[in-house]
């Protein structure tokens, strides 16, 4: 399980140091796509493939399923951490997220997600206000 938040920058190659905590449960291969909310979701392997084999089910006459699998499946791309611990983000990606150089790597349960870190902090910022809200809807989940 992936939990926490960390600060990293990016450096002018589009390397991001990979938070040691991460780095034995992501594996030597994991992949990195587009997320929602403008960050990346990064998945190991095992968790890529359990959520491919569900995007694979849906159903290709609905336009949204077509979408959303266009959407994830383009940006995908299969990373490792080199030696130095770091993983190399696709220029597409970096972009897509609005990363430019200071970056918040984020714990997330099955995933991992990194954000421009002025975004990751207006998205905290706009989140606070609601939490007790959003934690109210999500009694409907049985938590």
């Amino acid at each position: 399980m992936f939990m926490g938040e960390y600060k990293h920058n990016i450096d002018a190659k589009g390397r991001l140091i990979m938070p040691a905590k991460f780095r034995d449960d992501l594996g030597e291969r994991f992949v990195v796509t587009r997320g929602l909310d403008q960050c990346l979701f990064v998945y190991p392997e095992t968790e890529w493939h359990i959520l491919e084999e569900k995007i694979k089910k849906l159903p290709l006459t609905k336009k949204d399923a077509r979408a959303f699998s266009r959407f994830f499946f383009s940006g995908a791309t299969e990373c490792e951490v080199d030696k130095q611990g770091r993983i190399n983000l696709p220029q597409t990606l970096t972009a897509y997220a609005g990363i430019e150089k200071a970056c918040a790597v984020v714990g997330v349960s099955n995933r991992i997600e990194i954000w421009a870190e002025a975004q990751w902090e207006s998205y905290m910022e706009a989140s606070a206000d609601t939490f007790s809200e959003i934690a109210e809807n999500m009694m409907d989940f049985d938590l």
